[in-house]
């Protein structure tokens, strides 16, 4: 192994580290600054030019991604997805028929808008409805976080890892969407059963009072910025599913016709991107290219072929992905799988064992950590049991669904 080879290891063993422990210790790193500092160590010591650099990294998954994001945004500043929770938290519901109002509304609008910004908008004001409702919160928040997770698995353009698959896989949107729609349906309805079981006898909320709000800076219902919005993502989705137009360019084109407001100012649209994730996408194929470069990932991928765990085979890939996606979270963990993704079972199982292992733990999704932290601005506690006392079920169930109806529909 040559000098060059040992430091490309290193800074990838590094990277992975961050991705596992959130942050490098003892340093203000969190896992966007690891991956960004690992593509800068790849190009200063001169293992790639910068020419070579760009050229690793995927370009239509990152415009298909910053595409959907200034969607996401145009909905969230036509107060959208505040004027949704407003109506179905008012519905003249019990708590369990409420309960499956919102896992049915929080998992369509991740499928179409990305499951970190529903959670993002929709949390505060759900915990808020909730206790003027005298209901106890947490069932309901962590049925939106939930929901959010397994909704987005049901569409390559649902949640990040989704766009990355689809993109490099060069998958079909309708033939993986017809792959996934039964799994996450069976999945939302384990949801909903499991935690309707919770509300009996927790109807009213925690003896301990929360603290004041947050001011709800949610911004008014604005319907022609709302149906700019909706009307894109429609037209996007059907050119999706009956064109063969590339996603990337019609998901620009449509991010372009949004920027063209004389209600916002592209600033603010700008304002709501989450470019963090953005660079930890560009960071993460500059180093996974730099080590693929180098002969090892190759090398390790035969070692373990010859010690019989065939990584591109259903179960191997299954149980690599449920293990990877836990580890360095979905992310990196698709991004190390991608390259021995071979086969028609290979997208449908990397993009929904990704999605759904990140009901696990808090840790396991973005979706989650968005929404035990909004509740924590109540006065709600969400720890980690709380929260593992529904997302290991719930996580288990939908797993075992997915694992059984990947098996019959690609057995043999």
């Amino acid at each position: 192994m040559s000098a060059s080879d040992l430091l490309v290891l290193g800074v990838f063993a590094t990277v992975y580290l961050g991705m596992i422990l959130g942050g490098l210790p003892r340093l203000y790193l969190d896992r966007t600054g690891v991956a960004l500092l690992g593509a800068i160590a790849i190009v200063g010591f001169g293992v790639m030019t910068p020419e070579q650099a760009a050229q690793a990294v995927h370009l239509p998954t990152i415009l298909l991604l910053f595409s959907f994001m200034v969607i996401s945004a145009q909905m969230r500043l036509g107060g959208f997805y505040g004027w949704v929770t407003r109506r179905v938290a008012a519905l003249a519901l019990g708590p369990a028929a409420l309960l499956a109002a919102i896992i049915a509304v929080a998992a369509l609008l991740s499928a179409v808008f990305s499951n970190d910004i529903v959670c993002l908008a929709v949390a505060p004001l759900l915990a808020d409805a909730c206790l003027r409702r005298g209901l106890d919160p947490v069932p309901y928040l962590l049925a939106l976080a939930c929901a959010a997770n397994i909704g987005s698995a049901a569409t390559l353009i649902g949640n990040p890892q989704n766009m990355l698959i689809g993109q490099q896989l060069m998958l079909d949107f309708g033939t993986y969407l017809a792959e996934a729609a039964l799994p996450v349906g069976l999945g939302l309805l384990a949801l909903w059963a499991l935690l309707a079981l919770s509300l009996r006898g927790s109807a009213t909320p925690p003896a301990a009072a929360p603290t004041a709000p947050a001011a709800d800076d949610e911004p008014a219902f604005d319907r022609w910025q709302t149906a700019k919005g909706l009307a894109v993502a429609l037209v996007l989705v059907a050119v999706f599913l009956w064109t063969d137009w590339p996603q990337d360019v019609a998901a620009l084109s449509g991010a372009g016709l949004l920027l063209l407001s004389q209600r916002f100012h592209s600033s603010k649209v700008m304002g709501l991107i989450d470019w963090e994730l953005l660079i930890l996408f560009i960071g993460l194929f500059i180093v996974n290219a730099a080590l693929a470069q180098t002969g090892l990932t190759a090398q390790g991928v035969e070692w373990l072929a010859a010690a019989g765990i065939r990584l591109g085979e259903p179960m191997p890939l299954f149980a690599g992905t449920l293990l990877l996606a836990n580890l360095v979270s979905n992310v990196p963990a698709v991004m190390l799988l991608l390259p021995v993704a071979q086969g028609a079972h290979a997208g449908p199982t990397l993009a929904l064992v990704s999605t759904l292992a990140g009901n696990l733990l808090i840790v396991g999704s973005i979706a989650n950590i968005i929404v035990v932290d909004a509740a924590r601005r109540r006065g709600i506690v969400i720890d980690w049991q709380r929260h593992a006392r529904t997302g290991v079920p719930v996580t288990l169930a939908t797993l075992a669904i997915t694992a059984g109806w990947l098996a019959w529909r690609h057995a043999g």
